[in-house]
């Protein structure tokens, strides 16, 4: 693949809680000159992104139930229809870990279908196809668990299934912090489940080219990262 073609898969990055309104609209300039996918940002500044890229190519994507994803659906539900109110295009939603590891699919499958129904609604008023992207957070689940996600994803109608929020804290018996982002195994298992239709997302410590190339051979179509500027230039 060629730099026009991997900056085309990017989703720019900046979720940290200290982020400023300068550094925001840093980010939306970056994008915009790479031709990156998106701007990934927290909802309170979807309208400041909105704004800056109003003539832009690049999409708005923010994050709800984020990063936990252990609000109630009907949190998320709101919070997901407010999103593309405000100018989200893309939303980026955290499912709930504890129902996957409790094997409470069905549950799974439901919010996701009630937090899809929320964002298509808002978007056909709004005039626009917004596309759902669901975190998996897959440092926590075995590989069964990442199969049985990414069915009841699919199958709620979402747009995508994506690896992490980069902010899970998961650690060894002696306390040491584990890896929590995207690993290439992750989303091998992500692409064969969902089939070569489907969006596969992988976020969470990819901050080189080398890291970029090896999650879209893996099957990722889409990149969240904070270092796109970084990747492309080193393409």
């Amino acid at each position: 693949m060629n730099k026009n073609e991997i900056a085309a898969m990017i989703d720019h990055t900046l979720l940290a809680p200290d982020a400023t309104k300068d550094q925001i609209i840093k980010l939306c300039k970056e994008a915009d000159e790479n031709k990156f996918a998106s701007v990934c940002v927290n909802p309170c500044f979807i309208r400041l992104c909105a704004e800056q890229l109003k003539n832009s190519t690049v999409k708005v994507c923010t994050v709800i139930g984020f990063p936990l994803g252990s609000m109630t659906r009907e949190s998320k539900v709101f919070e997901a229809a407010d999103a593309v109110d405000k100018g989200a295009e893309e939303v980026d939603m955290v499912l709930n870990v504890s129902a996957v590891k409790e094997g409470r699919y069905e549950d799974v499958l439901d919010e996701v279908k009630a937090v899809t129904a929320a964002v298509k609604d808002a978007g056909i008023k709004a005039g626009k196809n917004i596309v759902l992207k669901v975190i998996l957070e897959t440092c926590y689940l075995t590989d069964d668990q990442i199969v049985e996600s990414c069915k009841a994803v699919k199958a709620a109608g979402a747009d995508f299934v994506k690896t992490s929020t980069g902010f899970a804290i998961i650690k060894d018996k002696d306390g040491k912090l584990l890896p929590n982002g995207a690993t290439e195994h992750a989303v091998e298992i992500m692409r064969k489940t969902v089939g070569p239709d489907f969006g596969v997302k992988a976020s969470g410590g990819i901050r080189g080219a080398e890291a970029a190339a090896a999650m879209v051979k893996a099957g990722a179509n889409r990149i969240g990262t904070s270092s796109g500027v970084k990747i492309i230039q080193n393409l």
